[in-house]
């Protein structure tokens, strides 16, 4: 009975401290509206062109999301500033 408890704790503490990686999923695109938003206009004023300014952001959007949601996946596994 006690150790039933004491495991249940346990995963509830577990399951509070992670993330579902759909929570991850919604992360990274809602950050990387905002980081591509930024990249356009940061590339638009270097280039002065928008079609460049575009282009890099187009790129920059799918492979910056993918390297957010790795980052988030691995960060998600360690245990450091965890409760």
């Amino acid at each position: 009975m006690i150790l039933d408890r004491v495991f249940s704790r346990r995963s509830e503490k577990k399951e509070k401290a992670s993330e579902k990686p759909v929570r991850s999923i919604a992360k990274a695109i809602s950050w990387r509206i905002i980081g591509t938003l930024d990249t356009i206009l940061v590339s638009w004023f270097l280039t002065g062109e928008i079609k460049t300014a575009l282009a890099i952001g187009t790129v920059e959007v799918i492979t910056k999301m993918l390297l957010y949601f790795g980052h988030e996946r691995i960060w998600n596994k360690i245990n450091f500033g965890k409760g």
